[in-house]
């Protein structure tokens, strides 16, 4: 794991045998070699792996010197170590941060593990009955004496959603501590789970509504600039990924506030769009001038990304369909020399700028059509007709609006649960188990009844889409590159005192981020449609398709109609009718599994 820290390494080895530790570190507090990890209390008893940053650490640092605990260091891993010798378990509460943690008790020979409220920070594990292995890396895992067997139930979710959702990976013998939970292994080598912070209940919190009309803007402000302040503490410098959207445009205009030096923000611009309304250079740039800040533009062309594809699936810890973007825009911002930058990450979810927050309510207020007698018959009638698309999909929207769970599996997902069973072959769908994974990571946040539909969405997009695709992503691609990425808008003090109160703004969550700033956004950037962070996929897919440059799935994976609807898409795509996701989809899942075979 060189890459995700090459500014030091350590190993421990306990005395009785019972544990080894390992750490790479990628310096950003206390540079000096007192924070190197593994870190030992000076008693001995306590040892220390930690991947993170601990925002809070300078205040929970005071209150441990108040009460005449002596530190060694300026790092917050010894914070950490010392709340922990201090208060055990319980301390989890106290962190505002992103991190995956462990900690050795060498008195009691246990392990404690610990992942943050969000998910931002992997921790990934396996457990073969004699021994547990734990990671912030999946292949730091599968490249030891592990079972190296593909779990079909993670493929099913993968062509489902676009990333593998937890606490599953692509392997049978791995998996993810979720997101909000510690892990303790006692001497007896006995598992014991303990769910800490949970997103569903956060949003199940109401405002009072007097509150909620007076103070939101005034609150929402407030937050977001202490969250902004919080996440520039470091001994290094900190940047800002900046593209022309709202989301990173705030937080440009925030961190100028929260700090005396220009910010530094780098954007990410590409040939082909060059000149069009998907150029996002020159809107940036005015943002930076705006804002006083130093800003860097790298332009890539299709031919420079095409020349490093196999390095990046050589990165690529698991198969999803995103972190192109984040990778390319990760290697432009070391090139800068930064080791640590702020990305918008998480703006949509919280404060509902994602259409799914319009199309979802609309789609649930046709629920009570498909109770309509012999409406299910008729559409599947219909289907049997022939090779109509458009029975098809009416035949599966009346199956996604069965339940609430389902109808946001249509219109997030990538392939509809029919689809996946008729691409893979029906001896890997069984295996699975069918549906009933795919359904699993949105669960949750549909079966709270007293959520409103803004909530669940809300809930759905942090739980699904925000984990396991943005997070994840966001951390691999970026630590490829020897970067650290912070994401203000995914912080749970932030959530739990903005989250709940915006339900009743579904219209206006994203003009309250954009009115937060002191100095208001440029107006061409208020007004600006929505793109997201966009590359020219559709065209350098569509060009990799008749180059005969796309990889697809191995036989052993796909059914012979599966087989023939991989070429449809292909065709489609060429044609402009198809999305490139998909066709993008199978390329990555092909790749991923040649390159681990």
């Amino acid at each position: 794991m060189r890459h995700r820290g090459p500014d030091g390494a350590g190993l421990f080895r306990d005395r009785s045998g019972r544990c080894l530790l390992g750490h790479r570190r990628l310096a950003i507090i206390d540079l000096t070699n007192a924070a190197a990890q593994p870190m030992t209390s000076d008693d001995g008893h306590f040892t220390i792996v930690f991947n993170g940053e601990i925002y809070n650490y300078l205040v929970l640092r005071e209150e441990l010197e108040a009460k005449g605990v002596q530190l060694r260091t300026h790092s917050d891993t010894e914070v950490v170590l010392q709340l922990f010798r201090r208060d055990g378990p319980g301390m989890i509460s106290r962190l505002r941060g992103m991190f995956a943690f462990a900690v050795w008790n060498s008195l009691t020979r246990s392990l404690f593990l610990a992942r943050d409220p969000h998910g931002i920070k992997p921790l990934y594990y396996s457990d073969d009955g004699t021994c547990l292995r734990f990671a912030s890396s999946l292949r730091a895992l599968s490249r030891r004496a592990i079972s190296r067997e593909l779990n079909p139930a993670a493929i099913i979710g993968f062509l489902a959603w676009g990333s593998v959702p937890e606490p599953l990976t692509i392997y049978r013998s791995i998996q993810m501590v979720p997101a909000g939970y510690t892990m303790y292994i006692d001497d007896h080598g006995r598992t014991q789970f303990n769910r800490y912070w949970s997103l569903p209940d956060v949003y199940a919190g109401h405002a009072q509504r007097q509150q909620y009309q007076d103070t939101l803007n005034e609150d929402a402000r407030h937050e977001l600039l202490d969250s902004v302040k919080a996440h520039l503490v470091a001994d290094v410098p900190v940047g800002v990924f900046l593209s022309s959207g709202i989301d990173s445009s705030v937080l440009v205009g925030l961190a100028s506030e929260a700090r005396e030096q220009p910010i530094h923000a780098v954007t990410l611009a590409f040939e082909e769009f060059r000149g069009t309304d998907y150029d996002e250079a020159p809107l940036a740039q005015d943002v930076a001038r705006h804002y006083k800040a130093q800003h860097s533009i790298v332009t890539l062309s299709a031919e420079t990304v095409r020349r490093s594809m196999s390095e990046f699936f050589a990165a690529m810890d698991q198969p999803t369909i995103d972190g192109l973007n984040v990778y390319w825009i990760s290697k432009a911002v070391h090139e800068t020399g930064l080791k640590a930058v702020l990305s918008g990450i998480g703006g949509d979810e919280l404060f509902g700028g994602y259409q799914t927050f319009r199309t979802y309510p609309r789609l649930r207020s046709l629920a009570p059509a498909t109770r309509v007698p012999g409406l299910h018959r008729a559409t599947a009638f219909l289907a049997h007709l022939g090779p109509s698309r458009r029975a098809n999909k009416v035949r599966a929207l009346a199956s996604a609006l069965a339940s609430p769970v389902s109808t946001f599996q249509l219109i997030r997902g990538l392939f509809t649960p029919d689809e996946v069973r008729g691409l893979l072959h029906p001896d890997l769908w069984q295996e699975a188990g069918g549906t009933d994974g795919i359904f699993t990571p949105a669960r949750e946040a549909f079966h709270m009844k007293h959520l409103d539909s803004w909530r669940q969405v809300a809930v759905a997009e942090q739980c699904v889409y925000m984990r396991n695709q943005l997070l994840r992503d966001a951390d691999w691609a970026s630590m490829s590159h020897s970067l650290e990425v912070r994401v203000p808008f995914v912080d749970s003090r932030l959530t739990q005192s903005l989250g709940p109160r915006l339900s009743g703004l579904p219209k206006e969550g994203k003009s309250l981020l954009a009115r937060s700033v002191l100095r208001p956004l440029p107006r061409a950037v208020v007004r600006r449609k929505k793109t997201g962070f966009s590359l020219p996929m559709q065209k350098w897919v569509s060009a990799d398709i008749q180059a005969g440059k796309m990889l697809t799935l191995p036989n052993w994976l796909l059914s012979p109609a599966g087989t023939r609807e991989v070429e449809r898409l292909q065709s489609g795509v060429i044609a402009g009718k198809v999305h490139w996701s998909r066709v993008w989809a199978l390329h990555c899942l092909g790749n991923w599994i040649q390159a681990e075979t």
